[in-house]
């Protein structure tokens, strides 16, 4: 039985990426385990060739290990990872913020109150699938704000490494992340570069030690 409406989506390799990062990051494939492209694309009701990609993708990122003649293995999720990766998203995503405060129109400004108001309000009914797209919707907006092509796709590469549809799932990381996500909002409003870049700063760093709680408690991190 293949998961529902997954073959009608668009960009199928990249949605195979995520459906796979996704479960990596929740437990369902532990470290060691073999994922089997033929097996993954029946269940999925997809070709084998976007399934192909997706796991070329994720090797790339340094999720998954291919070993000859036995296909595509799950490497570990290390403390390290996790740590390195906070780091890298903290530094890149303050100086993008900062550079948004310089440059943001007062209509890019209205579009993230709009997404924030619309974020706090999935996180307020539990809808975590809708708040992780939201959240995504929120960064990208500064990033394009910001108006550094190259620093933004270096954020978005990194990023693919952090697993966004995790945080709704943890204890008081909503609450936080709204309080973050007005302080940034103010600094922006302000025009405050300095303000803009640390309080992006700190919200992308702020997520590590809960995600690392998290994964732990999940068995992802051992």
């Amino acid at each position: 039985m293949s998961v529902p409406g997954f073959a009608a989506r668009p960009q199928l390799a990249e949605d195979v990426a995520r459906f796979v990062r996704g479960r990596i990051f929740d437990g369902t494939y532990s470290a060691g385990t073999y994922v089997r492209l033929d097996q993954l694309a029946v269940e999925l009701g997809v070709s084998v060739t976007p399934v192909r990609e997706a796991l070329f993708e994720l090797k790339a990122e340094g999720l998954l290990d291919q070993q000859p003649r036995r296909g595509f293995v799950v490497r570990p999720v290390t403390l390290r990872d996790v740590t390195d990766v906070s780091d890298v998203q903290a530094y890149i995503g303050g100086e993008l913020t900062a550079r948004a405060a310089a440059a943001i129109s007062d209509a890019q400004l209205r579009e993230l109150e709009r997404i924030q108001a619309e974020l706090e309000q999935a996180y307020g009914t539990g809808d975590g699938e809708r708040a992780a797209r939201l959240n995504h919707e929120f960064h990208r907006a500064i990033n394009v704000a910001a108006d550094s092509p190259k620093l933004a796709q270096l954020m978005s590469q990194i990023t693919r490494y952090a697993p966004e549809s995790v945080f709704p799932t943890i204890d008081g990381w909503p609450g936080e992340s709204n309080a973050h996500h007005r302080r940034i909002l103010d600094a922006l409003q302000r025009r405050d570069r300095d303000a803009a870049r640390t309080a992006m700063s700190e919200h992308l760093a702020a997520g590590a030690a809960p995600l690392i709680d998290h994964l732990t408690r999940r068995g992802v991190i051992e």
